[in-house]
Order: C-alpha cells, then sequence, then structure tokens
C-alpha cells in the first residue's frame, strides 16, 4: 500500500468530543486508513499532538499564504470584494488557481455587477469557471426584488449565498454600536436593529426561494434569536461569526483604536455573551477568521475614516481554542466549526478525517504559548485589534493533499 503513516497523535475524528489516539494512513492525495498503519509506508510522528483536518476559512478578503499557514488554514473561500471585482469568470479563474497545489483558494462570485447591489452578475458563468458561492460582498442589497431574483438563482444553481447583514439605510455612516461607549467616544453609531431588520427580511426572501443563505456574521441577540428561530423552521441557513465578536465588546474601541473599527462593528457585553452561548447551543455553525489585512494608510486615520477589517488568519485558531479551555465548546465541536461544516457549506470533500477525505491535516501542539505582535505577523498587515495578548495553541506541522508543506 506505501503512502504515510501519521503515528501516535491525538486524531480529532467525526463525531467525537475529544481527541482519540490513532494511526492514519494516507496514500496519494487522500486518507487511506484510520485507526490502521502500512508497514511498508513513511511514518510521521505526531506524538503529542492533535492531528486535525486542516482550518477552511470561510469569507477572507486576501489571499495571504503565509499567514494562512501560521495559522492551519489549508483552504479559503475568497471574498468577491478584490480588485477588479470578481464578478465574471475570467477573475473567479485566476483566483482558483492561486496558491495551487499546497493551498486551495475557493473564490465566490459577485452576486450584482461591481457589487453595486442593483444588477445581477453571470452567476452561470462564474460557477462554470470555478465558483463554489456567490456573495454579496461587503454590502446589503437593499431592492428586495434583487435581492429575491439572486436567491432564486443561486438555489436554482445550488450555490450557497453568503450575506452581509447591516441594513445600509439604518446605518448611515455608523461606525459603532449604539450605546454608553459610542456616546462617550462621540462616534457615529447605529442601533444593533441594523443587523436585526436585514437578517428579517433576508429570512423571508429565503423561506420564498428555497436558497441556501450563509449569514456571515451575525453578531447581536436579536439576530441570533432569529437565526435560531428560523432553523427550528426548517429553513436551510447558516450563520459566521468571527473571534473579535467572541471575545471583544465596545469597550475595546476605548482610546480611539482603530485596530478595532470593525463591520460590523464591536457590540455591547451582553451580546458578546450572547454569541457565545449561540456558539455553544449549535445556531452558529461556522468561525472565520474575517482576514482583512489593513495597512497604516487604512488605519492610521481618525477612528471613524479608518477602514473597516482586522488581519485574523494568524490569531484563529489560537483564540478560538479558548472555547475549549474555558469548556464552552468539545475540541470536536471547535472543528465542526472551523473545518467540517465550511466544508459541507462549500462541498467540498475536505474538513473532517473519514477514509477517502483529502488529507488536508495539520498537527497542533495546543499549550504553545505565544504573543500576538502586530509588528511580527506573517500576513500582509497586522491590523489585529488581539496585538500583546498573550494567547496559547500552534501549529507545527500542514499536511496538504497528502503532502508536509
Amino acid at each position: 500500500m506505501s503512502g504515510t503513516n501519521i503515528l501516535g497523535g491525538q486524531v480529532i475524528l467525526p463525531g467525537k468530543a475529544t481527541p482519540e489516539t490513532a494511526h492514519l494512513h494516507v496514500s496519494g492525495e487522500r486518507i487511506e486508513q484510520v485507526g490502521k498503519a502500512d508497514p511498508l509506508g513513511e511514518r510521521i510522528d505526531a506524538d503529542g499532538l492533535i492531528v486535525a483536518p486542516g482550518i477552511i476559512d470561510l469569507g477572507v478578503f486576501a489571499t495571504d499564504k503565509p499567514a494562512f499557514r501560521f495559522g492551519g488554514i489549508t483552504r479559503a473561500a475568497l471574498m468577491p470584494d478584490q480588485s477588479p471585482v470578481h464578478d465574471d469568470p475570467a477573475t473567479i479563474r485566476f483566483a482558483g488557481r492561486k496558491g495551487k497545489p499546497d493551498f486551495w483558494v475557493h473564490p465566490l462570485a459577485a452576486a450584482t455587477k461591481d457589487l453595486d447591489g442593483q444588477h445581477m452578475a453571470e452567476i452561470a458563468l462564474m460557477k462554470d469557471a470555478g465558483a463554489l458561492g456567490v456573495a454579496t460582498g461587503r454590502r446589503w442589497i437593499a431592492d428586495s426584488g434583487v435581492m429575491l431574483r439572486l436567491m432564486r438563482y443561486c438555489a436554482m444553481l445550488d450555490l450557497p449565498l453568503f450575506v452581509h447583514s447591516e441594513d445600509a439605510g439604518l446605518a448611515g455612516n455608523a461606525v459603532a454600536t449604539t450605546g454608553l461607549n459610542a456616546t462617550l467616544l462621540g462616534l457615529p453609531s447605529a442601533s444593533p436593529t441594523v443587523e436585526t431588520l436585514a437578517i428579517q427580511r433576508d429570512l423571508a426572501l429565503a423561506a420564498e426561494s428555497g436558497a441556501h443563505l450563509h449569514f456571515r456574521q451575525v453578531t447581536t441577540s436579536a439576530g441570533l434569536d432569529l437565526i435560531r428561530a428560523a432553523k427550528y423552521k426548517g429553513l436551510g441557513i447558516s450563520c459566521g461569526i468571527t473571534p473579535a465578536h467572541l471575545f471583544l465588546s465596545d469597550t475595546a474601541l476605548t482610546g480611539f483604536r482603530t485596530f478595532a473599527r470593525l463591520s460590523p462593528p464591536l457590540r455591547s457585553e451582553e451580546d458578546r455573551l450572547a454569541c457565545i452561548a449561540a456558539v455553544a447551543d449549535g445556531t452558529i455553525d461556522v468561525i472565520a477568521s474575517g482576514h482583512d489585512p489593513r495597512g497604516p494608510e487604512d488605519k492610521r486615520l481618525p477612528f471613524a475614516d479608518a477602514a473597516p477589517g482586522m488581519a485574523g488568519a494568524e490569531t484563529l485558531l489560537a483564540l478560538t481554542l479558548n472555547l475549549v479551555r474555558d469548556g464552552h465548546i468539545s475540541m470536536g465541536r471547535l472543528f465542526e466549526l472551523l473545518a467540517t461544516n465550511p466544508a459541507k457549506i462549500l462541498k467540498v470533500n475536505a474538513g473532517a478525517i473519514e477514509i477517502g477525505r483529502e488529507a488536508d491535516l495539520i498537527f497542533i501542539d495546543p499549550d504553545a504559548p505565544w504573543q500576538v505582535d502586530s509588528d511580527k505577523m506573517a500576513a500582509l498587515a497586522g491590523n489585529t485589534p488581539f496585538d500583546k495578548l498573550p494567547v496559547q495553541g500552534r501549529v507545527r506541522k500542514i499536511m496538504k493533499g497528502g503532502k508536509i508543506i
């Protein structure tokens, strides 16, 4: 049989809450055996390490291979907010070739031409060119007629639609969530209702169209209640969140720290705790990095003028491991959020350690300490709101498609 044996690791297996000691055998690009080794194969000693499926980062804004490697990300769904916008087959085809063979980019097609929210793009042609989903980008499509036609088209093509949930008419030029902190800082703010209104409208249209909507970031208690109720009714939807909205509240804006200028903006402590509860109870399906590296020209500005976004790929794993340490979720559940569920949404043969799956694996030392340092990050820019935070958990080795990289 030959191939590669991975021996002695604590393996994250489907349906298991905690890692189990198991041997793995990889042949070619796929997992050939789980629990068995081939005496003729090469050997990788994984003793003392957790062997997990490679992270699939669902919705990044830059292809940033050094940062993805540091964070154990083996695949990423790339948002269409690029220059030029990914609204035609040529840009989709080009984006899908980036990073191969040791890193796979899965481009998402722009829902509308130039992401203008008005004129539908050639989605079928972009699917043929390799798009695995459609996205509205950083914007909410205000025209309900356009949105309904878009959902019906995505349902017909069996493509998930990634939506941004902020009613732009209500949000205006807000850069913070209405509350004491925004008032003290004198920042333009908007009520969390901007999220709930957007979610309500899109849920109603999803029920009519039968489309699979993925709400890329749901960050408020009221928004999560809507998602929870819709799932209970059997609506085919999913939703995600980033570590920033799990571990930071709007108190992080103190001092006008532009690294904490995000979209959607940071919420209240009550909403933050509701987000953690939603991760624990299964309402939230995906944790993604929201990776959006921004240089000094975008961040060294007055808070209201700074561009939203954070570099998140390198810190995604280390931060989310805190959810396991704090007892909110199991290690198995964590990798459902980071790998298995994203793979299901994109319909790719990865995200789990099972026979026949792509051998995209990461080897983790969960207790290895390090400090987040925006000046030393591998990303194109180190704009992280977690700068100087001590964390634990490092990826020691990555296997992509059966090859160590």
